[in-house]
Formats: C-alpha cells, structure tokens, sequence
C-alpha cells in the first residue's frame, strides 16, 4: 500500500510540472500591476489574451491612490506608452471622486490639462446614461443619452483643441449583452488606406460641426481641420473622426473620406486594429482611460435602460504633433 501511495505522489508532481511548463505563471503578471501588496489585490474577471496583451492594468484598493505619486506616474506612463489603461476600483465610488483626485495630480505632477466642460451648462463629468424626458442640456438630447448605438468616433472632434483623453468608470454595466465598448487603434488603421488618402485626410480640408447639445458660445458652432496626424515620429497615428459631422470641402478630401469609411466597415480592419471591451471585461468598479487620439471607439445597442457610465474629458492641446 505505502508503494502505491507513494507512486501516486510521484506521479501528481510530475503531472503539476508539466502544466507549469505550458502554462507559466508569468503571463498575467506582465499586464497587471499594483501600487499596494498582493494582500489588498482587487479581484475583478480576467481578459481575454488578445485584450491582456494590450490593455495594461492597475489597481486601486482605495482612494489614497489619485493622490500616490508611483500609482499616478504608473498611470502617466502608460498612457503615454499604449494610450490606453484599465483602473479597477477596491472600492465603492459613485461620486467619481477618484478620478477628480487622479486628474489634478496628473495636472499637477505630469503637465496634464484639467478637464474641458462639456457644455455651457455641464462641468467635468456627463453621465452615458439613457434618458428619454431628462436631458442633461436644455432641450437637447445627446446621442450618450439614447440606447442606440454609436458608431466609431472621436470625442470632441469639433472641439479646437479636442482633449487628448477621455476617461470611462463604469458605475452599472448592461446586464443583457448590450453596451458593448470597442476602441480600434489609428496608427493600424492608417495602414490599410492609400498613401494618397493619407495624404488628403492629413490636409485641413473638412468643416467639423458642433452638435447642438455641446455648442458653448452661439457663434462657434464648427471648424475646419484635418482627420489625420502624424505624431512626432511621423507615424500616422493620430485622428480627430465622426461621420455625421463631417462635410470634406472638395472632390480630393470627399474621396478620402469614402477611403476610409470603407476601411472602418472592412473585416481587415475589424480583425487588425479593434478590441471589444464587454461587461464582463469592464464590470462595476472598472474606469477605461483612453487617448482620444490614437483610438478611434464605438458602442453597440444598448439593451439594459440602467447601463450608467461617467465620463471625463482631459488635456485639450493643440491638434499638432506630440
């Protein structure tokens, strides 16, 4: 009997070493990363690989962290490296007020630009929340607002400058598969145009319109500027875009246009550039920080009438190169 004990134990140890060879216990650890000890860790859902791999994380177990310097310069960096960044909460905030602390110390410590107001009569923050009576401007409903779907843009395209940053904190994910985040990344979309569209969404030959819910002065209700930027190291990675604004201002600009709403519409796109954030990757509790600039997002149909998100606009600079 001892015998067949011990050939037993033999065994699950060499079955327990070939699982740690296939599936090494490093993989996490190399997205995932904490200002505090493994003991006040938040648990939230794993990723799927593909998001893992390119949507960094950070934890804050509590407030304290808006204001640490390490958590805030983790927060910085990696903006500035992936231009997106998953936060996950240890702790109940419906006030938001972690981001409000988060905001001043990256303006304070990192040169960020405080919030933009959304409106004439609504501050930092504006509540993705669907309403059919209550509107959050007089007598104009945002698109936020509905539980339609929104397809890929930029916020604040017609501003001048748009923010560099947006943030989302999820306060009630949709409990019924709708809702759905997808952000696809410029710099891989560009890629798939013509040097000649490239070319011509560069130039600043399309008026942007303001919708009417966000027009803050009564006579500046549109621009004119480019779709496309090239960044510092001259990679085309940078776009202010949203269809329904949009007018091109002659035959060269409205053929790049058409270039581009195709690529937005193709399955190479789809697969070479986009990742789709669900509830299940963005429960209660999680805030997505985003550079405005170097990911385009969409929505799908909202299906759950209580889906509550609260969003922050940041670091309005010119719309030139890093």
């Amino acid at each position: 009997m001892y015998r067949r004990v011990a050939l037993n134990i033999l065994t699950a140890h060499r079955i327990q070493g070939s699982i740690r060879q296939q599936y090494p216990r490093h993989s996490r650890a190399a997205v995932h990363e904490t200002s505090h000890p493994p003991l006040h860790e938040t648990r939230h859902p794993p990723l799927s690989a593909e998001i893992s791999q390119t949507v960094p994380i950070l934890d804050a177990p509590d407030l304290r962290c808006a204001q640490e310097p390490g958590h805030v310069r983790s927060v910085s960096e990696k903006l500035r490296q992936k231009g997106i960044l998953k936060v996950s909460l240890g702790f109940a905030d419906r006030k938001s007020r972690y981001l409000e602390q988060l905001l001043r110390s990256l303006h304070q410590n990192h040169g960020h630009q405080l919030p933009i107001a959304h409106s004439a009569t609504r501050g930092w923050f504006w509540d993705v929340l669907p309403s059919s009576t209550s509107f959050q401007t007089a007598n104009c409903q945002a698109r936020s607002e509905t539980m339609e779907d929104f397809p890929w843009h930029t916020d604040c395209s017609y501003e001048d400058p748009p923010p560099r940053y947006f943030a989302l904190q999820v306060l009630q994910p949709d409990r019924c598969g709708g809702g759905t985040l997808s952000v696809m990344n410029v710099e891989r979309l560009s890629e798939l145009l013509s040097s000649a569209a490239r070319e011509s969404l560069a130039r600043p030959e399309f008026l942007i319109r303001t919708p009417p819910e966000f027009v803050k002065h009564p006579d500046h209700q549109h621009i004119v500027g480019s779709i496309l930027m090239a960044d510092d190291e001259g990679r085309l990675s940078m776009m202010r875009f949203r269809e329904d604004l949009l007018t091109p201002l002659n035959e060269r600009a409205s053929a790049a246009l058409k270039e581009l709403k195709q690529a937005l519409q193709g399955a190479e796109a789809r697969s070479h550039s986009t990742l789709h954030l669900t509830a299940k990757a963005l429960p209660e509790r999680s805030i997505i920080l985003i550079d405005n600039r170097r990911w385009l997002h969409a929505r799908n149909h909202v299906k759950d009438p209580e889906r509550h998100l609260r969003r922050v606009r940041w670091d309005a600079v010119p719309f030139t190169v890093y």
